[in-house]
């Protein structure tokens, strides 16, 4: 007798099932490894590029603690001579990099294009990243009353004072994080006057495509003579805009040879007649452009710092890791090398590091 198989419908549906499930598993197992290996690729040129960019990064500074090396910052540098040329380079300085508060001064000039009349504190406070001092919070107040606005149109984050002591000072008093405190509330301040004057959109002064970030995206590429590379966003929530170090350089090379009357002297001439503004007391940018006459400084974010002199020398450098501890050893060895001389070089340059109460070593210059 010969002994029939038969599959019932239920069993044939179910082999089925079983089998586009195994194909199913078997195309995500290879969707799996194919992202895998995307994955590792992607991670891999992406070490290369790190490595490629901190091999062509020469050493900028040295952490010395007791007489021994313990770490290094790398970065690039480029030092302009009066004509304009480059005289000094280091690292890369033609790669764009975001100016983070560098780049406050060219905000505050497309201000001044777009008709705000800003002098004076106001003008250099439009192109500050203030320490929080009380002179500094209630400037910024009185600007935007002046607007007819108050502290709750303002988009930047809230903050504590960005100078230390200011800080705990203000901690001790039992006050917390305010929009006015933040260091870039001046630019904001500022920056919704040009939106009141031209009656543009407040709650999109941010945006990229807004009309003062279109006007700052001119003032960027007309005076680094570059297109913006990038954009990104700032800590404070505005628009950033990506150039070289050499274009930064000659942005402020541009603002203090510009003609009187322009909107880039202004700020540069305000920025220099009241530096306590730009900054603080305790504050480099403050100390230089106070002790050195026509000197134009401006420090950011990621340890990103720009110079012009009056004659037009002018440098910009970047330190790779944003070490701020770095800025200052670098910037006054940059000054020396452009023929800056004075006390004020070795009270930038002064970085200590300390071992309990005594100081044991310091961050120095390395080129």
């Amino acid at each position: 007798m010969t002994t029939r198989r038969t599959t019932t419908p239920t069993t044939a549906a179910a082999t089925k099932s079983t089998t586009a499930a195994t194909k199913s598993a078997t195309a995500a197992t290879k969707s799996a490894t194919a992202a895998t290996k995307a994955a590792t690729r992607s991670a891999t040129a992406a070490a290369e590029v790190t490595t490629e960019i901190t091999a062509r990064s020469p050493v900028l500074a040295e952490i010395v603690r007791s007489g021994f090396v313990e770490g290094r910052h790398r970065g690039s540098l480029v030092l302009l001579a009066a004509d304009g040329s480059v005289e000094f380079a280091l690292g890369d300085p033609d790669v764009p990099v975001f100016p983070r508060s560098s780049n406050k001064p060219l905000q505050a000039a497309a201000v001044l294009r777009a008709g705000v009349e800003l002098s004076g504190e106001r003008l250099a406070l439009a192109a500050a990243s203030h320490s929080g001092e009380d002179f500094h919070l209630a400037l910024v107040q009185k600007m935007l009353a002046e607007s007819g606005l108050t502290a709750d149109d303002l988009l930047n984050p809230p903050d504590l004072p960005l100078d230390r002591v200011e800080a705990e000072a203000y901690l001790a008093a039992g006050r917390i994080r305010d929009r006015v405190t933040m260091n870039c509330s001046g630019k904001h301040a500022a920056m919704l006057a040009a939106c009141v004057r031209n009656d543009w959109p407040l709650d999109t002064y941010l945006e990229p495509s807004h009309p003062l970030q279109r006007l700052v995206a001119t003032v960027v590429e007309e005076t680094s003579g570059e297109r913006v590379a990038a954009v990104g966003t700032d800590g404070c929530g505005a628009p950033l805009m990506a150039i070289s170090l050499t274009g930064l350089a000659r942005s402020f090379r541009h603002f203090v040879l510009a003609e009187p009357g322009t909107a880039e002297r202004r700020v540069a001439d305000a920025m220099r007649a009241h530096p306590s503004y730009v900054a603080g007391t305790r504050r480099a940018d403050t100390w230089l452009m106070r002790e050195v006459p026509g000197a134009l400084s401006k420090m950011g974010a990621e340890a990103v710092q720009a110079v012009a002199l009056e004659d037009g020398r002018a440098l910009a450098f970047k330190v790779d890791d944003g070490g701020l501890r770095a800025l200052g050893p670098v910037l006054a060895r940059a000054l020396g090398l452009l023929g800056v001389e004075g006390p004020v070089l070795k009270r930038i340059g002064r970085a200590p590091l300390l071992g309990g109460d005594a100081e044991v070593g310091q961050v120095r210059a390395a080129f």
